[in-house]
């Protein structure tokens, strides 16, 4: 009977602490809720984020970090920093202003685009070292004695720079002097006809590289619609 008891009390304590302990915070972590962005697809690193491709859910707040996006206009227009999977919370470290590391180039290639590589001949030849991912350049090439900077080449996108041991420019490390391994080769930007020339100049020609243009990604990009021109019968004169 006194065990029946003491049972019976210990029951009642462990009823009186769900519903004064336990309850209110389940009945917290219920009642607040936020909005948050997500997207509907999965979006591959170096993606730009559209409107067609968010949603936004209603999800409890509790535990929800302060880095979760709540406001489109904080995700829409950005580039996916990493690959972003539906049904995932996106946060402030998962988007940036831009993309222009080797691998968030070469994950938007659909095929309009490819990336090819040219040598570097001599430290001159690539701009003494000082070749950013993003820059406008054009390909000057030398053949049988004579230089030119061919119509079709000149306004190219570079996609990196790249030492001897397969270190990309975004990924580099200084030196204890501060200062870095010269490249051997850069990979540019290019469509199908520019690949087919840049493979014979390498093959055939010499190259050198001189910047045209860098800075904002929007007048980057009117360089590039330009010489694009050259490929749709217009002029490269502009």
């Amino acid at each position: 009977m006194k065990n029946r008891t003491v049972l019976g009390l210990i029951c009642i304590v462990l009823a009186i602490t769900v519903m004064f302990g336990v309850t209110p915070i389940v009945t917290k972590m219920s009642a607040g809720k936020i909005t948050v962005v997500q997207v509907n697809k999965t979006i591959a690193q170096g993606k730009a984020i559209t409107p067609d491709d968010i949603v936004k859910v209603e999800i409890g707040s509790y535990g929800v970090s302060d880095t979760v996006l709540r406001d489109e206009k904080q995700v829409v227009g950005k580039y996916a920093k990493t690959d972003i999977y539906s049904g995932i919370n996106i946060s402030s470290a998962m988007v940036s202003d831009t993309a222009d590391s080797a691998e968030d180039v070469l994950n938007t290639l659909d095929g309009t685009k490819q990336a090819v590589s040219i040598t570097v001949p001599s430290f001159a030849a690539a701009l003494s070292g000082k070749l950013k991912n993003g820059d406008i350049v054009s390909i000057i090439v030398t053949e049988e004695k004579q230089t030119v900077v061919p119509a079709e080449l000149k306004c190219v996108k570079v996609i990196t720079t790249t030492t001897s041991e397969g270190v990309d420019q975004d990924e580099a490390t200084p030196n204890e002097d501060g200062t870095y391994e010269t490249p051997s080769t850069v990979t540019l930007l290019v469509n199908a006809e520019q690949a087919k020339l840049i493979a014979n100049y390498e093959a055939n020609a010499e190259m050198h590289i001189s910047l045209v243009y860098r800075g904002d990604d929007a007048m980057a990009e009117k360089f590039l619609e330009a010489q694009e021109k050259v490929f749709a019968g217009g002029t490269d004169n502009e």
